[in-house]
């Protein structure tokens, strides 16, 4: 299996046990977390020492009710906190991946 084309597919790919370790680590984070493994994607985002990894790791963190660590994370990621729905942040994060391929 390649990579997505769009959100559409990536979520198609959640009825698989794993995701394909052809993905970017990026990918493969948001995916284990759409799958509902939090502690996966946290692994990858917090080895993932660029803009994206903190992103993802904001993310992570606001989900998981951590309105203090998220904003470090954002702010290193240089953005502002978010103030979309976690569905629609996911998504935004997909498709940002998606784009950069």
């Amino acid at each position: 299996m390649g990579i997505p084309e769009n959100y559409f597919e990536f979520t198609e790919t959640l009825t698989e046990s794993t995701p394909p370790k052809s993905w970017p680590l990026a990918l493969m984070a948001l995916w284990y977390d759409a799958h509902g493994n939090w502690e996966a994607s946290h692994d990858i985002a917090q080895d993932m020492h660029n803009t994206l990894g903190s992103w993802i790791h904001a993310y992570l963190h606001r989900k998981e009710g951590d309105k203090f660590n998220a904003g470090y994370w954002y702010r290193k990621a240089n953005r502002p906190f978010s103030n979309k729905s976690l569905p629609e942040e996911l998504q935004e994060l997909v498709e940002f991946v998606l784009e950069e391929r």
